[in-house]
């Protein structure tokens, strides 16, 4: 994995906002007891014992997004002004850069409003990785899916991430988001990061509720046109359409039984 130290002169002043956030979040953790805790019903005096048996929250997904935007320095300071209110733990650049800006075991504000599975909060237990992309023109480069894998197997092996657990921004909100546009699922899933479907495919049983398995994979099928159309983004890739075709029916059927 290789990361880049942006902490030049340039971004003095957001280091330094960042640090002092980071310390204030420190404060946070060591109130003992919290600090707003309610009192019980007892009305007793709030007390705090501490165990000697915790750690720390750990990531359990990593959400890709594409920036949306024409340079690694054009996001950079997008993610570093108050009022956009919103960030990534890592950027990815076109040329092969990574650039981590916040801590692992804090919460970006990355994945926004969205459903996978049971996950509604997904910023609270995901890592989000943004890559450096407009979303519509760029390529990606090998240089930049070589660092993006690199980091990708460094953080499932630190964190013990499910396989599964690599999506899209747009698997997670498909309503909203199309990112990462046209993105090599394929070349992640070989990889380990995701899953992906066999070579050989079987045809589903007449019964085959193909709702229930975008539901089984973890799509939020209450708009089940943009769920239908955020699996083919991530899974077929060359139609888009709301609705499935008889060989998306067959994908659906292998990745359905892989989430089982």
């Amino acid at each position: 994995m290789f990361l880049t130290n942006c902490s030049t002169n340039k971004y003095a002043a957001t280091d330094k906002i960042y640090k002092n956030m980071a310390k204030d979040f420190s404060k946070t953790i060591k109130a003992t007891p919290p600090e707003g805790q309610t009192i019980d019903s007892l009305n007793n005096q709030q007390y705090f014992v501490g165990t000697v048996n915790m750690g720390i929250r750990k990531p359990n997904f990593v959400i890709i997004h594409h920036t949306a935007q024409d340079s690694l320095a054009q996001t950079i300071k997008t993610f570093t002004i108050t009022r956009t209110a919103v960030s990534s733990h890592y950027v990815v650049s076109r040329d092969g850069k990574v650039v981590q800006m916040v801590n692992d075991y804090l919460r970006a504000q990355h994945a926004g409003a969205g459903k996978w599975g049971s996950v509604t909060d997904m910023n609270s237990c995901s890592i989000g990785i943004e890559m450096d992309n407009n979303g519509t023109t760029d390529v990606w480069t090998d240089a930049q899916i070589n660092s993006l894998c690199a980091l990708l197997a460094t953080l499932k092996k630190k964190y013990s991430i499910p396989t599964a657990n690599f999506i899209g921004h747009a698997d997670f909100a498909p309503t909203r988001k199309p990112d990462p546009n046209n993105f090599p699922w394929k070349t992640l899933a070989k990889k380990g990061f995701g899953l992906w479907f066999d070579d050989v495919l079987q045809m589903p049983p007449t019964d085959f509720d193909t709702t229930s398995a975008l539901r089984i994979i973890g799509y939020d099928v209450k708009n089940l046109g943009a769920a239908i159309t955020a699996f083919k983004r991530h899974f077929v890739g060359n139609d888009l359409t709301p609705t499935l075709t008889e060989p998306d029916k067959l994908i659906l059927f292998n990745l359905y039984k892989k989430y089982m």
